[in-house]
């Protein structure tokens, strides 16, 4: 276990990377990479099991530069809680892969992010707080551009994000301004690195003319991406 805070420099991830692939003993554990700082909101429930293993999840708050909380979910397994207790209002940096779902609501698939943690401590006094994702995959659906009224640039991106076992999370991530630009003319399988943090948002959707739903989605919001060599030469 790891006794202090900890944090995740991109620049060095990508770095890493290239290093990596010189020694050619790269996994697809380069492909996802996330670090969280930030205060337990609520307590932690019990989510599943596999192999009798007991899973756990908590809400995690993390508060943005311009002061706005994002509240994301993380899932735990019980064998990282030895010397970690998850209650409310506790400090913990979390290290680990955002990992998808599908759910079905209502009939419907719905797609659902979650922060899966690899590693867990309490954080150390007055380390701020901190969101960082790095990612690595490949566009798996077009590119949707748009204008807002306020004439301000979005693009949404789904990456396909290889993991081990021949699985993908599917990760939908929000561009901004320049980057939304860039990301208008890209193409499904184009292979592709993001730099961002995880977000949350409410939103409103209506289910019939009489009923509108408040929900919550996670994305991760872009700071820097670029397109890559494909997978297959990094992992030689």
């Amino acid at each position: 276990m790891i006794g202090r805070g900890f944090s995740i420099r991109p620049d060095k991830l990508q770095k890493g990377a290239r290093r990596y692939a010189a020694r050619g003993d790269m996994s697809t554990e380069i492909n996802n990479i996330a670090h969280f700082c930030g205060t337990v909101r609520g307590e932690a429930q019990y989510s599943h099991s596999i192999f009798s293993e007991r899973f756990y999840s908590f809400m995690l708050g993390v508060i943005r530069l311009s002061g706005q909380e994002d509240v994301l979910p993380v899932i735990v397994s019980e064998r990282l809680l030895l010397d970690v207790e998850i209650t409310d209002g506790v400090r913990v940096c979390v290290n680990g892969q955002l990992r998808s779902y599908n759910m079905m609501t209502q009939g419907r698939s719905r797609l659902v992010l979650q922060v899966f943690a690899k590693e867990i401590c309490f954080a150390e006094e007055g380390l701020p707080d901190e969101n960082s994702v790095y990612l690595r995959g490949y566009i798996c659906k077009t590119p949707i551009y748009r204008v807002t009224p306020f004439s301000r640039e979005i693009a949404d991106v789904l990456l396909a994000v290889n993991r081990a076992y021949g699985k993908s999370d599917y990760i939908p991530c929000i561009c901004w301004g320049r980057n939304a630009r860039y990301c208008r003319d890209l193409e499904i399988s184009q292979f592709m690195s993001v730099n961002g943090r995880l977000q949350s948002r409410e939103y409103q959707k209506r289910i019939d003319t009489e009923t509108v739903e408040t929900r919550i989605a996670y994305e991760v919001s872009t700071a820097k991406l670029c397109l890559e060599q494909e997978e297959s030469e990094y992992f030689v």
